[in-house]
């Protein structure tokens, strides 16, 4: 068995590992909805991650290759905060606003069910490469 095969598995393990701190971001994210004040004084800002591909230069040639994917960024989204009156809130300023984050719930839903599809659809890949592997030495043996 080519060594190279086992590449398939690598590719798809960067991609449930990126999948999966995404999931987690997510999580703060909708965690911190309703946070008005946070340790830097202002109300939680909502977090965004971008993937980048992990490309390795073929031995002994100028061409590269994909072998992965990974976390390149994780940044504060600078949309503005939501303005809600209700000035018996103690973070309501001086007329009656509160500014709550810019974490839309609905989006984030919709962003974690595309992370959690992404997820699954490469450990689908991971299954089927250990199927095709097993099948592969089942072969050799005569089976």
């Amino acid at each position: 068995m080519n060594l190279n095969a086992f590449k398939i598995m690598d590719i798809a393990a960067s991609g449930m590992t990126a999948e999966r701190f995404r999931s987690e971001v997510i999580s703060n994210n909708l965690a911190n909805a309703n946070t008005t004040r946070t340790e830097n004084g202002g109300p939680y800002r909502r977090k965004i991650v971008t993937f980048k591909e992990v490309l390795n230069k073929q031995f002994n040639s100028e061409d590269e290759q994909l072998s992965g994917v990974k976390v390149a960024k994780l940044e504060e989204d600078k949309s503005p905060f939501r303005l809600v009156y209700d000035p018996g809130h103690p973070d309501a300023d001086k007329n009656g606003y509160v500014k709550y984050p810019n974490v839309n719930p609905l989006r984030e839903m919709v962003d974690l069910i595309t992370a959690q599809r992404a997820y699954e659809a490469n450990v689908a890949v991971v299954n089927s490469a250990k199927t095709m592997f097993n099948s592969a030495l089942s072969i050799g043996r005569g089976a």
